[in-house]
């Protein structure tokens, strides 16, 4: 069973989307993204240095439309029927629900275009950031969260967690870090799925009043529990609701197990859940679509599992 994972903010790099739009026709579709997104991704994607693509409020339309311009791909000439099932992990759901029929490309843009409009804009209230904590063991380190006061956002599996909150607080849990533990500070600008987002909430429940979600028509796992979502509409409320809370990655790896996954496809901008696949899904092959020549490998391991 092949699973196909879209990656979430942080992925992204300068000109990531220079090879996809030298084809004319995926060049015209971000335009229309953008358009949707009101985002001008194609110079995001090609000419935008890092830190103007690390913004909130242009990283996530970004990342969405460049998981939407390889999926087009993937799933042509019947190669969707073959796909197992489909997930995204923080901003790649809506990537995801797209990818299941959930929503349209255009609600989906236009959806992350706010989220991530609305995220920049609750991220500048308090000053907050975001660490990864690899290694170490889980309940000493939920304990030693709690003491600095940072929040645990996305437990991402094979011993990965991310931790929110105030610089003093991460500083902190640098210092005071287990043996076997490392903190490395992410690049990012605020303290995503935890209460400090909850603005951000609000206003994402407004615009997913005007959206009109239908029922799955591929298997989709959601970042909540790691449990498959047969409803639409539920789906829409999880991806409200996700801005807020943790991301389980580690639970949709372990579902994409329980399932019997055969091989994982990540869309670009990949490289991220691949890596965590290393770890937490061993053994299982991965294919990383990063550029389009990457998609010939993608192609394979679709018909191979057929």
């Amino acid at each position: 069973m092949i699973v196909v994972v879209c990656p979430g903010q942080g992925s992204q790099t300068p000109g990531f989307l220079e090879p996809w739009i030298a084809d004319p026709a995926y060049r015209t579709t971000l335009e229309e993204l953008g358009e949707a997104a009101e985002v001008d991704l194609v110079k995001h994607g090609t000419v935008s240095d890092a830190d103007t693509i690390r913004d909130t409020a242009v990283a996530q339309p970004l990342i969405v439309a460049a998981g939407l311009l390889t999926l087009s791909a993937l799933f042509a000439d019947g190669r969707r029927e073959k796909i197992g099932g489909i997930a995204g992990h923080s901003v790649g759901e809506i990537t995801a629900a797209v990818g299941a029929d959930i929503l349209s490309p255009a609600e989906a843009m236009l959806f992350v275009g706010e989220r991530g409009r609305a995220m920049a804009e609750a991220a500048a209230i308090t000053e907050t950031g975001m660490s990864a904590v690899v290694g170490g063991d889980e309940t000493e380190l939920l304990a030693l969260f709690d003491e600095v006061g940072v929040l645990p956002a996305n437990y991402n599996g094979g011993g990965q967690i991310v931790v929110a909150g105030p610089p003093a607080a991460l500083a902190l849990l640098a210092e005071r870090a287990p043996r076997g533990a490392r903190v490395i500070p992410l690049q990012v600008a605020g303290a995503f799925h935890t209460h400090y987002m909850d603005s951000a909430v609000a206003h994402l429940a407004e615009v997913a009043q005007t959206l009109e979600p239908v029922d799955p028509t591929l298997t989709i796992w959601t970042n909540n529990d790691g449990s498959v979502v047969e409803s639409g509409e539920r789906f829409l409320e999880l991806l409200v609701a996700q801005v807020s809370s943790p991301v389980r990655w580690d639970r949709d790896m372990a579902a994409f197990a329980a399932a019997g996954v055969t091989g994982l496809i990540e869309v670009a901008p990949a490289g991220a859940l691949t890596g965590l696949a290393k770890r937490g899904l061993k053994g299982v092959p991965a294919v990383a679509v990063k550029t389009p020549d990457d998609l010939a490998a993608a192609f394979d391991l679709i018909d191979q599992a057929a």
